[in-house]
């Protein structure tokens, strides 16, 4: 009853799609009459869909393999360019309206090169922007940050999806751009694999070069329980997520569990806190109380969370002032734009704060943008980031608080 009651449905979006399809040939026939176009139009779209529904009905066996990725992501550039050329040509056609023109190749030419530029960028999103990882510092400024750290700087990654490589020379790239930065201290803010702990293990040689004289901590993401995959059973999971815990120490990082440590310098120290992961819809574990247990409120503190609707729900009014939270999980949705003064991405339907540094109750909050990518095996406009954070001592007389 179930799959029949999505009937109408799927029948709807089925008539649209071919109405669509036939709004783009009929702006296509303006280059030629041949009537091999339409049969070759509709021989492409006809595998494209065929090809997908094939991909998704194996998944149960197959899983997302190359050949479901290949399908996917070739449908998603398809409709892609149809909807630029589409909107495109509907102005066209607009503006014909209103003038009693007649369709010209004028129009279709425009509604052909933006396409062709769309279809240039999700190629150049799925060979070279998932790579093209971006520095991106912050100053922070504090009244209440010891004296002796004043100019620490962090180095934060997050969201690696180890299990999405598929360049060792351009992950050593992205480990190399790390290990310029000489932070003090280097954290990884979660979703260390896609499903499995072992997606990690070709590439610990990689990110176990990453060092820092004050340590290297991380947490863990909703992607590393391994809560979206089928396990033959419970013990399986549980074992997966032990082998998780223990690359993550074969990796050179210590991973706090609703626990803190001190970072110490000159006889100063600061607090560094580390959550289960918490957010909304992606499963609530992190105990916050529990991981500043018996710290002393005045203490400098810092908190790796992996999801920023942690921070808005809880951290940001907590009655311990947490003065910096770090946080990854969005990706920025590896889609939007980020130039000429304009932020947009998608993903900010889910999350008003996306990215980059929020300030609130004299509180900060960093999204990182991810190191890695999932889904979708290219970054648009939103490229993979490595933060840098320097924490600066606020002098009476000095503004802003951040920069």
């Amino acid at each position: 009853m179930k799959n029949r009651s999505n009937l109408p449905l799927l029948f709807s979006i089925a008539v649209i799609y071919l109405l669509l399809n036939w709004y783009v040939l009929s702006g296509l026939k303006v280059y030629t009459d041949s009537p091999l176009l339409p049969l070759t139009y509709w021989l492409i779209i006809a595998l494209v869909i065929l090809s997908l529904v094939y991909a998704v009905k194996r998944i149960a066996r197959h899983g997302m393999d190359a050949f479901f990725k290949f399908s996917t992501h070739v449908f998603l550039i398809l409709i892609s360019v149809q909807f630029v050329f589409i909107i495109a040509l509907l102005l066209g056609d607009i503006y014909r309206l209103f003038t009693h023109g007649l369709r010209n190749l004028y129009w279709v030419e425009i509604a052909s090169v933006l396409a062709l530029i769309t279809l240039f960028v999700f190629i150049y999103g799925i060979v070279r922007g998932k790579y093209a990882y971006r520095i991106i510092s912050h100053k922070l400024y504090f009244k209440d940050l010891p004296e002796s750290f004043d100019g620490f700087k962090i180095t934060q990654i997050s969201d690696i999806h180890a299990g999405s490589f598929n360049n060792a020379k351009a992950i050593q790239r992205g480990i190399d751009l790390i290990k310029q930065q000489e932070s003090d201290l280097f954290v990884f803010t979660g979703d260390l694999v896609n499903n499995k702990a072992s997606e990690i293990v070709p590439w610990i040689s990689y990110f176990s070069q990453i060092k820092a004289p004050y340590g290297q901590f991380s947490i863990l993401g909703n992607h590393d329980y391994g809560d979206y995959v089928r396990w033959d059973s419970l013990a399986n999971k549980n074992s997966n997520f032990q082998d998780l815990k223990r690359y993550h120490a074969a990796l050179g990082y210590r991973l706090l569990l609703d626990e803190h440590v001190e970072i110490k310098k000159n006889g100063e120290k600061i607090i560094l806190a580390g959550v289960e992961n918490w957010g909304l819809g992606f499963g609530e574990r992190g105990d916050l109380n529990k991981a500043f247990k018996h710290v002393d409120p005045k203490d400098f503190k810092i908190l790796l969370s992996h999801d920023p609707s942690h921070w808005e729900a809880e951290v940001k009014k907590h009655p311990l002032n947490i003065q910096l939270t770090l946080s990854g999980h969005t990706h920025g949705m590896q889609f939007g734009l980020e130039a000429f003064g304009i932020k947009w991405s998608p993903v900010k339907y889910r999350y008003a704060h996306w990215a980059g540094i929020k300030q609130e109750n004299n509180r900060y909050l960093n999204i990182n943008r991810g190191f890695g990518f999932l889904g979708f095996s290219g970054r648009i406009g939103i490229w993979p980031e490595i933060t840098v954070i320097s924490l600066n001592k606020l002098r009476p007389a000095q503004q802003p608080l951040s920069s």
